[in-house]
Parts: C-alpha cells; structure tokens; sequence
C-alpha cells in the first residue's frame, strides 16, 4: 500500500472514530435529559399509580415498569440507534448486514437486555426490602454474582443467537491454537469460528466463557485474512491475559465499583429523593434516579478502569510477544486491524483517557519495535 493511500486511510479512519466519540456522547446527554424529564415531571409516579391500580402484586409491577419505560426508550432513541449502528456502519463499508438481519439482530438484544435488566431490577427491590440496612452489600454481590454467570452463559447461549458457530475447519490453525493454549496452561473446551462476514467487515477473536465453557472464537473475516503466525500472536495475547490473571483483577476492579456505586446510592439518596419529592428508594417510581445514578458513575468511574485495561493489555502484549517470539507478524496483525476496523491509530490524549480500553495502534506497534 502506498504512503497516500495510507494517508487516505487513516484520514477515513479519523473521521469515522471522532463521528463514534460524538455519538458516544450525545448518546450519553441525551439519556440523562431522557431520565431527569421523565422523573422531574412526574411521568414515573404516574406510570407507577397507574400500574399498581392495574396490578394487586407489588412483584408484577416492577417488570411492568420496566417494560414499558424500557420500550419507551428504545423507541425515542430508535433514530440514533439506527444511524450509529446500522448507517454509520454502511457508509463507512464496515457492514454488509441487510436491514433486515438488523432488525431482528435488535429485537434479540434488546429481548435479552430487558431480561437481564428486570433480574438485576426485581433483585435491587427484594434486597431493599429483606435487607434494610446492609442492602446495597447484598446486591453488590448478586449483581457480581449473575456477571460471572452471565459470562460463562455467554458463549453457549447468547453468541449462538448472533452468529453461527461451528468447530475451525482448519485443522492445521486449530492444532496450532490448541499447543498454544498449552503452552499457557490453559484449558480450553475446543477452537470456533463464527460467520462475522454475514454482518461485518471487521475482524475479531476472543477468548470468552469461564470453567467449563472457555473456548476460542475466530471471526471469519479474520481466519481467512490473516496468516496462521497472525492469529497465533493474537490468541497468544488472549492466553496472556489468562496466564497473568487480568480477568480475576478486572473481575475485583468491576466489584469494587458496582460495591462503591450502591453504598454511594445508599449513603447520599435521601437527598437525590428530596429533590424530586419523593421519599424512599423501594418505591419504583425512584428507578429514573437508580439508572441517573449509574450512568453518572460510568462517567467518573469507566476512565479509570480503561487505565486500568490499558495497562494489563500493554503487559498481555508484551508476554504474547516474548513466549511467541513472532516480532514482525505482531506488527503486520495490528497494522491490517487497524485498516479493517479502521481504528484511530494514535488518538489525542483526552480521546486515549476516555474512549481508550486498549493502547492505540500506533502505541502497540511501537512497543513491539523496541
């Protein structure tokens, strides 16, 4: 590829990141004008009257609320969705999914979203009740609880909805993959792949599930495009994560903050109660506070944990790269993602602190040269 059409490609590549930075944070403002109006006039205390008429049992009410608010939402930010997810994607050639597949696509995410949201919800109001004092504890280490279930469901319930999977057909990669796996004394259930190409452009693999049910993922578009050296530093960059116990950190660090998020609630939302006149937290009109709370907290707390992210992935790199010695195809790897997914190589620093979970492009190749 020449310097210009490198040029001309980093440049598209620009534009798209910083269009995805800005939706990210109009997504965010217009989430929390959605929440602070539907509270500040009134719309949840009568959505609640309303339903605790219809409903004798305090129990139907809760997922009822939530359903509703839940549709609600998606409805009002269909537009946006639909831009960021669907248009955006085609306009930029990173999607190849009918609108269609993209329908049904949403309507499954968003089924299994209001799932999980009415568990965590109906759990937040039950440990309310039964647990007066010590509840924001309880449900710290529920909620941490259900993530870990939630991850070790994930690669045999929910990806099969999204994508087909079948064992790699490439016996030669998938003997390689698992040699690998053992050389970092991980115990994988087998190697996958998924049809990525029937939906996206971009490339992708992954090391998901917990005990019994961890198994390699490799996109198509990434199995056919790159070499058998190219997906062996990738995956080995995976195992790394493994073999330096990245996911037990991660997995403290996101406790900690679900546990600070809910004592915080539980220590300062007397107050957020009395600006909006309402009086205590079991009630369910009170549910647009819980989410304004979380959506607050994402804000302050997600910069951190990306530091946090950034500086185990610059350590999985570095381990990947001195177990598998594969210098130049870590760099080719990273330099045919970077024009796939077409990643902002080296973002200004305010854009590293919050949108940033892993080093740049730029940054990952350069501590590989040296």
């Amino acid at each position: 590829m020449s310097n210009q059409d490198n040029d001309s490609l980093n440049k598209k590549a620009k534009k798209y990141s910083n269009i995805r930075y800005a939706l990210n944070i109009v997504d965010t403002v217009y989430l929390l004008i959605l929440l602070f109006s539907f509270q500040g006039l009134g719309l949840s205390k009568i959505l609640t009257r309303k339903l605790s008429s219809l409903f004798a049992a305090n129990y139907l009410v809760i997922p009822a609320y939530f359903l509703i608010v839940y549709i609600g939402y998606c409805l009002l930010n269909f537009p946006l969705n639909f831009y960021q997810t669907f248009i955006l994607e085609h306009k930029f050639a990173l999607s190849c999914q009918k609108i269609s597949d993209w329908f049904k696509d949403q309507i499954k995410a968003g089924v299994i979203s209001y799932i999980i949201g009415a568990i965590l919800i109906g759990a937040f109001y039950f440990m309310l009740k039964h647990f007066v004092y010590i509840w924001w504890l309880v449900i710290s280490l529920f909620w941490i609880f259900f993530s870990l279930i939630l991850a070790k469901l994930t690669p045999v319930v929910i990806i099969p909805l999204f994508f087909k999977y079948k064992r790699l057909s490439d016996e030669l990669l998938r003997e390689r993959i698992l040699r690998l796996a053992k050389n970092f004394k991980v115990k994988i259930l087998d190697v996958f792949e998924i049809d990525f190409s029937k939906k996206t452009l971009k490339a992708n693999a992954a090391f998901v599930g917990i005990g019994a049910s961890k198994r390699v993922i490799l996109a198509d578009t990434l199995k056919d495009k790159y070499s058998h050296n190219e997906i062996e530093v990738i995956l080995a960059h995976e195992f790394a994560h493994y073999k330096l116990k990245h996911l037990l950190k991660l997995i403290i660090v996101n406790s900690l903050v679900i546990i600070i998020s809910f004592y915080l609630i539980f220590k300062t939302s007397d107050y957020a109660l009395g600006l909006f006149g309402l009086d205590s937290l079991s009630n369910v009109a009170v549910l647009p506070i819980i989410f304004i709370y979380f959506v607050l907290f994402g804000i302050v707390t997600q910069p951190w944990e990306n530091f946090i992210s950034r500086r185990l992935e610059r350590n999985a790199d570095r381990l990947a790269l001195t177990i598998t010695g594969l210098k130049e195809d870590f760099i080719s790897t990273m330099e045919k993602l970077a024009n796939q997914n077409l990643a902002d190589r080296n973002p200004g620093p305010i854009i590293k602190f919050f949108f940033f979970d892993h080093p740049p492009i730029d940054e990952r190749i350069g501590m590989a040269k040296k």
